[in-house]
């Protein structure tokens, strides 16, 4: 039987292009299909991330990150600007800019790679066929050797607080304001939560969080969670634990005003009411499977909707694969993209792997928030006996130049072999300085090895270094306890 392609590819986010362009530099004749549409109706590859989520919300981040440092540090770099103001409408037409720069990158990269760009629907029948339907109607079927599933994620709704998407909104929505609320809530103090209030905050808006956890950043170790706590307060964040929304309804306020009536339970279970201009539900995602499957493909789907695929993310059906957020692990970019690229590999009968252990998880906010490996919790917890090395940023000549010396990065290290089994920063550039603690896991590196690596000087990632040493009380730039 012949076949139209040796790949085809359902989802053109930061899993499916990266598996579509990796398939084509592997000399595989390839298709991509992508459904995404935008707000103004244009069809677009890059998916979420790009589109709605990971770029814009970092463009709008250092767009008010800049804002925020022109007012409450320059002056002591001897930098006098007078009153600082903003235009909205610029920030969101700067950020709209870096986006459709990017995703009309993405179909030069697929092109480049020589695979076919399809965009609208496509559908898995049974046999490996793909049902693709255009953005126009025209349908056809297409037949491969290999399916690999990218249908990627979308928000989860709260039944008690529905998206209208005027008033109570998703995470796009949010970064698509046109102006700032003057009352923001936000249900949800995980990643998504944390960044968005962060940017409408710094723009002037008074912002709730309502978390329905007792525990902030449950995710993440404690020591680091609580430094973050307190610089969120420090921005004016006003973050309440062990609230649970029990209804959220658009109106109409005492003098007329459009209002979200938010109400909920305390930590205490005393109700509570909250009434915001703007409403954002930040509560996860779940996987976009949605008219993705015909019935006999044998494919199958878990409790809660995920793909069921194995540790190579092999489906149940032969030579049909699912990789990134419709499956199983955290819903990262990066996990996405090295799922994809090593299903493209293994289809080519390449050697692949990913290291689900060594994934970093980053929080764009400032300061920034970035981990790897295991919490201190968690190394507590398996009765193995470890040890801690931490180092503050205000120890950091470079930090202190920069005027950036909130946090401090942490090491947890084993006792018996001197393993280093995690690494939690929080600090300027975090995201970029725990590359080298993933580098370092991934080769299942020691304090030593870090002790012995020279850092230059003076940089931020002297404080990864001074941590290690602290780990066995040789820290150098700070006293060791």
């Amino acid at each position: 039987m012949s076949h139209d392609y040796d790949v085809i590819v359902i989802g053109g986010g930061p899993a499916g292009y990266p598996a579509a362009i990796r398939a084509g530099q592997n000399k595989l004749k390839v298709a991509c299909i992508d459904e995404w549409k935008n707000y103004d109706g244009s069809a677009t590859f890059g998916g979420t991330c790009l589109n709605a989520g990971c770029i814009p919300s970092k463009a709008l981040l250092e767009s008010t990150e800049l804002l925020h440092r022109a007012q409450h540090e320059f002056a002591a770099h001897g930098i006098k600007t007078g009153e600082v103001s903003f235009d909205v409408a610029a920030m969101q037409k700067r950020k709209a800019g870096i986006v459709k720069g990017m995703t009309g990158g993405i179909l030069g990269l697929l092109k480049a790679a020589g695979v076919t760009a399809l965009q609208g629907h496509g559908k898995l029948l049974a046999g490996r066929q793909v049902e693709f339907t255009a953005h126009d109607g025209k349908q056809q079927t297409l037949t491969a050797k290999h399916v690999v599933l990218a249908s990627g994620s979308v928000p989860m709704e709260l039944r008690s607080a529905p998206f209208d998407g005027k008033h109570i909104i998703d995470s796009w929505g949010a970064l698509e304001l046109p102006a700032v609320p003057k009352r923001l809530g936000v249900i949800g103090a995980g990643v998504i939560g944390l960044e968005l209030g962060s940017v409408w905050r710094r723009l002037g808006a008074e912002v709730v969080v309502l978390e329905a956890m007792d525990q902030f950043l449950a995710i993440a170790d404690q020591q680091l969670a609580k430094e973050a706590l307190k610089n969120f307060k420090k921005l004016g964040l006003d973050i309440r634990l062990g609230a649970k929304v029990t209804g959220a309804k658009a109106g109409k306020d005492s003098s007329g005003a459009d209002s979200v009536a938010v109400s909920y339970t305390d930590a205490q279970g005393a109700a509570q009411t909250l009434a915001v201009d703007t409403l954002i539900v930040c509560i996860g995602r779940r996987p976009f499977t949605k008219g993705l499957l015909a019935d006999g493909t044998g494919v199958e789907l878990d409790e809660r909707g995920f793909i069921k695929v194995d540790h190579d993310c092999r489906t149940g059906a032969e030579n049909v694969w699912a990789v990134g957020d419709c499956v199983r692990g955290p819903m990262l970019a990066h996990k996405a993209k090295e799922e994809g690229v090593a299903v493209a590999d293994r289809i080519a009968g390449l050697y692949a792997e990913v290291n689900y252990k060594v994934i970093p998880s980053v929080i764009y906010t400032a300061p920034e928030i970035a981990w790897v490996g295991q919490t201190e919790e968690q190394v507590k917890a398996s009765g193995r006996a470890y040890k801690v090395g931490t180092f503050p940023f205000l120890a950091s000549g470079r930090a202190r130049a920069m005027e950036a010396s909130q946090g401090f990065a942490k090491i947890v290290a084993a006792v018996d072999d001197d393993e280093i089994l995690g690494v939690h920063i929080i600090g300027p550039m975090a995201g970029e300085l725990i590359s080298e603690a993933v580098l370092a896991l991934e080769y299942s590196a020691s304090t030593e090895d870090l002790q012995r690596t020279i850092h230059a000087h003076p940089t931020l990632a002297e404080a990864v270094h001074e941590a290690a040493l602290a780990a066995d009380k040789r820290a150098i730039d700070m006293p060791n306890r």
